[in-house]
This record gives C-alpha cells, structure tokens and sequence, in this order.
C-alpha cells in the first residue's frame, strides 16, 4: 500500500472522492478510528490516504483544519462571499452583518458583493462595509461590473457563497464559470433528483483555481444553523471595534451600554457606523439568551 495526500472534494454514502497532489483521483472509504473517535472526515479536508493495489483508498488521516460548517458539512473554508442586492430582493444589512460575523468567527474571510449593480449600485452598502474593513465589490451578471475583481478575489481558496433567496448568487456563478450550474445540474440529475442531496456536498473547482463548495441545487451556506452563542467573543468579530479594545472605561465592557465605553463613543462620532452597531447589540442579546445546556 502507497501513501498519498490530498483534499477531499465529493462526500457521498460513505465514500470520499479525493484528489490527490498529483491530480489523480482516489475513491476512499474512512478508518473505522474516525468513527469510534468521533470525528468524520468532511469535504475540503487536507487527508492522508492509503492506496491499495486495486487503486482503492482509505482515509487514514485528517490534517489539522482551520475550520468547520454544519450546513453544507465542510472543512478549511477560507473565504465566504456574502451577497446583498438594493434591488429584487433588498437585502437587510442585519443578514450581511451576521453573515459576516458567522465568517468572522469561524477564521473565514469575508467579501462583501453587492449584486445586481446595474440596477442600483447600492453606494450606502458599498461605502458602509468598505469603511467597516471588507473587501467590498459590485457586480452585474448582466453587464459584467465586477466579475473579474471577484475571481481574483476568490483565486485558489475554498469559496462558500451565500445570501438570501433571489440575489443572484447562481447568475453570478455562471458569469466566473460559464455552464457551473449545468454542471452541478448533471450531478443532481445523476443522483436522482431529491435523492441524497442533503448528504451529497462537492467542491466544484473553477478555471482560476477557486474551489466552491456546493450540493446539488444549493449555493449557499445555511447560516441559521451556525452558532454565535458565546457573547463574550462576540465582540472579535466586528472588526471596527478592535482599535478600541481595552480603551473602555471596565475592563469586561460589552459595548452596549456602559458608561466610558470606547466602541460606544466611537459610533456617536461616527467611527463606527450605527447600523453595524446596532447588530452588533441584536446578536449580543440573542446570544445573551442563548443557555449552555442548549448545547448538550
């Protein structure tokens, strides 16, 4: 048996698809270990696998990840691109604001992309995440605004798309890769339509290295399912409020309504924009509510 290392990038009914460093692509079944340990190996883990004779694979080993989802189930996402529209739907900033604070958390970078820009070019988001620190783009599938910016963006990294119904998040998956969705069609259509689509996760990779991380019909991350439970961590991922930490008047200030509170003074003289804060104070009370043993 030969030793291999690469990612997986199909998870399906007990087998992973991985492609190894050298393109070759290796059909595996897990160790039993994982299983006894707790721990399943999921699509965008960095593996090692035994290879057999007959070609045949076993994962043998998950290298370390930098991060985890629920919903699809996969690892080492390293960018998350949040799309809002001004127009057919008009996105909340609040979904965007929790959006970008689930990527936050999870060691994931954020790219803003306000979509449909032909319609409305959505300046007061633009201008809103730009000075909160996000990378911050308007496209058109329509007319092309952006596109090239985006695939630049999300060359080479494992790449979640998300945002609410109707935004336009598959227009613009097939504006960077002409003929993605026909090609996630052929997979659904293959596994039988409603057949294991909650089960079946794959990276779909894109001419400019970008893999994407999709099940058959569903481009987007699930972000009701993540937790942003831990209230006291909160704070860590409003990027904006860093320059103020420590700089509170009490040392376990959170930044809602405390005297001599810098992140406070800071939106009253608009360093900090209200809206941002405002979710800021939304999630905290939610997670605020949130009980330990909810978890268990």
């Amino acid at each position: 048996m030969t030793k291999a290392e690469g990612i997986i990038f199909r998870a399906l009914s007990g087998f992973y698809d991985v492609e190894a460093d050298d393109g070759n692509v290796i059909r595996c079944r897990a160790r039993g270990k994982f299983r006894r340990d707790g721990l399943s190996p999921l699509v965008g883990d960095h593996v090692v696998v035994g290879v057999g004779p007959d070609g045949s694979g076993t994962v043998q080993e998950i290298l370390p990840r930098i991060n985890e989802f629920i919903r699809p189930p996969v690892a080492n996402v390293s960018c998350m691109v949040i799309f809002a529209s001004l127009v057919n739907p008009i996105t909340d900033p609040f979904l965007i604001d929790r959006m970008a604070a689930v990527a936050e958390d999870r060691n994931c970078e954020p790219v803003i992309c306000i979509n449909k820009a032909d319609l409305h070019p959505g300046d007061a988001l633009y201008d809103l995440y730009t000075k909160a620190g996000f990378r911050t783009i308007r496209t058109s599938a329509v007319t092309g605004l952006g596109i090239e910016e985006l695939r630049e963006a999300i060359a080479g990294k494992i790449v979640a798309f998300t945002g609410n119904s109707g935004v336009g998040k598959s227009s613009v998956l097939n504006a960077l890769e002409p003929g993605f969705t026909l090609k996630v069609g052929e997979v659904s259509e293959k596994l039988g339509r409603g057949r294991h689509t909650t089960r079946h996760v794959e990276l779909f990779t894109l001419s400019c290295g970008a893999k994407i991380a999709d099940t058959p019909g569903f481009a987007a991350f699930d972000t009701e399912l993540m937790d942003l439970n831990d209230k006291t961590a909160l704070q860590h991922t409003f990027r904006e409020f860093a320059p103020y930490y420590g700089k509170c008047r009490f040392a376990d200030c959170a930044h809602v309504k405390e005297r001599g509170c810098a992140v406070l003074e800071a939106v009253e003289a608009g360093e900090i924009a209200k809206s941002r804060h405002a979710s800021y104070i939304r999630l905290y009370e939610q997670a605020s509510a949130y009980k330990a043993w909810e978890k268990k």
